[in-house]
């Protein structure tokens, strides 16, 4: 134990260099700015799945784990459409859940953003349109923002929320601008 002992006063304190600053920092900061600008509080999100394989929701989980920490971005999931400010709807929308996902929609008050998340929700993806899909999600509801991926990353998930946000502060002011993300009007 002695030897231990000396060993480690002889070494000293080995440590790495501190990581680079990460540019998703920049786009949580940038986040938290706006929700807080448009709404003046917490943004409240309700989840859809209108029938995806469970790939997006587990990137959604993950924007709940302590490295995204969406409650301190002031980002939090409600359980009700009602108190909800934005839907975010995966999945490439089954028949069976076609009338679910517009009676959350018409619940949802005014003024709502709806964001299609991964590729079955913005395109139908493998699905499509069939007897069993009606594909993306906008042929059913009214769709602001698009984030493809299959799934998107938590990043990809967090910089379609601020474009929805930027294009609900774009229409509240009477502009039209075009954002670089595929936002879609239905």
């Amino acid at each position: 134990m002695l030897k231990t002992l000396k060993q480690i006063a002889s070494i000293g304190i080995v440590t790495e260099p501190a990581p680079p600053a990460d540019e998703s920092l920049r786009v949580r900061d940038a986040l938290q700015e706006q929700i807080r600008s448009v709404l003046g509080r917490a943004l409240c999100i309700r989840h859809v799945d209108a029938g995806s394989c469970n790939g997006c929701e587990l990137e959604i989980h993950a924007l709940n784990n302590p490295v995204y920490n969406l409650e301190g971005l002031g980002i939090r999931f409600v359980a009700s459409p009602r108190h909800a400010d934005m839907l975010l709807v995966t999945g490439p929308v089954s028949r069976h859940m076609v009338v679910a996902l517009r009676r959350a929609y018409d619940a949802t008050p005014e003024p709502k953003l709806v964001v299609a998340l991964g590729d079955c929700g913005c395109t139908g993806g493998i699905f499509g349109e069939s007897y069993a899909s009606c594909g993306r999600v906008a042929n059913v509801i009214p769709v602001d923002v698009a984030i493809p991926g299959c799934p998107p990353s938590p990043t990809r998930i967090l910089q379609g929320i601020l474009a929805a946000l930027h294009t609900s502060r774009a229409s509240a002011a009477g502009a039209s601008e075009t954002l670089d993300s595929p936002a879609r009007r239905a």
